[in-house]
């Protein structure tokens, strides 16, 4: 009895302790175990030798020199069972049990048992393990000997029992526990981020649906105003300059308008990939719709480049040559597109203003839209001034195809509204 209640107390004392140490110890040899623990089945053998090992210790410490042979037996048997306790925790506690009740492999069940509870919680087998447990230490072994115990070594063996019994259990509840509030942690944060997500595509369409109305009802029926008054000029004026002059007004004007309707049929579906987009091919007819004199050079761009990618290269085209005629007017400019391993490069270069500045509205965004533009395609985009005093703007982006667009996501999609 003073034995097995010495070994009892050196569990229960000794295990905490020993805990808090390995806290301790484990920031500082994180590191340095890194590597061997980094395959699960490493991981496995390791732990599994530890546990067997602290059991037969705790057997082999206290066991008597006088002790029958079958009960060195069945102790060792239920330290070795505990190889099996991952796949088989109930029989695992079964098998500890004549080693703990003859023999005294009282921490091999106890161990067996703490993990049948962190799996099984409150499952009737985990209180029948108890039961087998607290059997073990209630009951001494030959039954002789408990059959002469006095009243109080029974009471006291029954309350040493709940504690070796109950300390495991409690211990894989609050595991068990521990490990459900963990999930129950992550699904909130999964639904917490649906959530938002939602939100901010809520945000986005009702953002969508005004741009879409003020593009609708304002600035179409200006264009729409411009083409007719353009009509009016050509019928009214016989010059054969104003009339080429309303005649390029007017198919701007409707340039301006299909493109403008595609661009609001995007905005209301919420599809990036809504209505046709002028790419590459189409540099041509910008410059010679412009009034800029430029110097068009495009080289080895692939017919099957992406969209997007064509897109974005003639919209900053478009805008620089938009920006020399307001801010440089009467100047050249040079544009070349070079197709490249690395990927697709725009340079505009323009001279200096050689007229007169006109005083066209300028909202100071085409450069910034530009830059944000290459940006979320993965690309780059700079401008400098020249030494002669002109403009330099340099755009490149990734050689994507027709391809990869499919699998090409549109980041700014995915990013929130600034409302």
């Amino acid at each position: 009895m003073t034995t097995e209640g010495l070994s009892f107390l050196r569990i229960s004392v000794g295990g905490p302790g020993a805990g808090a140490a390995d806290r301790t110890r484990r920031p500082a040899d994180a590191a340095g175990r890194a590597h061997w623990f980094a395959a699960p089945a490493l991981r496995s053998l390791a732990v599994d030798a530890a546990v067997i090992v602290i059991a037969v210790l705790d057997f082999w410490l206290v066991f008597p020199e006088q002790a029958e042979p079958y009960s060195y037996v069945l102790s060792a048997a239920a330290c070795v069972a505990l190889v099996a306790r991952r796949w088989f925790p109930f029989l695992v506690v079964l098998a500890t049990f004549p080693g703990f009740l003859a023999g005294w492999s009282q921490l091999a069940a106890m161990i067996a048992l703490g993990l049948l509870a962190t799996r099984k919680q409150q499952h009737w087998q985990v209180w029948f393990g108890a039961g087998l447990v607290w059997v073990g230490r209630f009951v001494q072994w030959p039954l002789e000997d408990f059959v002469a115990r006095s009243w109080r070594e029974h009471g006291l063996a029954a309350i040493y029992g709940v504690i070796v019994a109950g300390m495991p259990v409690a211990i894989g509840l609050l595991i068990g526990a521990r490990k459900q509030l963990s999930a129950r942690l992550v699904e909130l944060a999964a639904s917490r981020d649906r959530e938002q997500q939602l939100h901010a595509q809520a945000v986005r369409a009702e953002e969508r649906a005004r741009l879409a109305r003020e593009m609708h009802d304002v600035v179409s029926h200006d264009i729409t105003l411009i083409a007719m008054q353009a009509g009016v000029l050509s019928v009214s004026n016989t010059s054969a300059e104003a009339q080429q002059t309303a005649q390029t007004i007017r198919q701007l004007s409707r340039h301006t308008l299909e493109e403008l309707r595609s661009l609001v049929g995007v905005l209301r579906s919420g599809v990036e990939d809504d209505g046709p987009r002028p790419g590459i091919s189409e540099l041509d007819q910008l410059v010679r719709n412009t009034d800029v004199p430029v110097q068009l050079t495009v080289e080895r761009v692939p017919d099957e480049l992406c969209s997007k990618i064509s897109a974005a290269a003639y919209r900053t085209v478009q805008e620089c040559l938009t920006n020399v005629h307001k801010h440089a007017p009467g100047a050249k400019a040079v544009v070349r597109v070079l197709g490249a391993a690395d990927g697709l490069h725009i340079e505009v270069r323009n001279e200096p203003a050689r007229e007169p500045v006109s005083g066209l509205p300028s909202g100071g965004h085409g450069l910034t839209g530009l830059a944000e533009r290459a940006r979320l395609l993965g690309g780059t985009f700079e401008t400098s001034s020249t030494d002669d005093g002109g403009f330099l703007v340099q755009a490149h982006y990734p050689m994507r195809l027709m391809s990869d667009e499919e699998d090409t996501a549109e980041i700014a999609i995915e990013q929130p509204s600034k409302v």
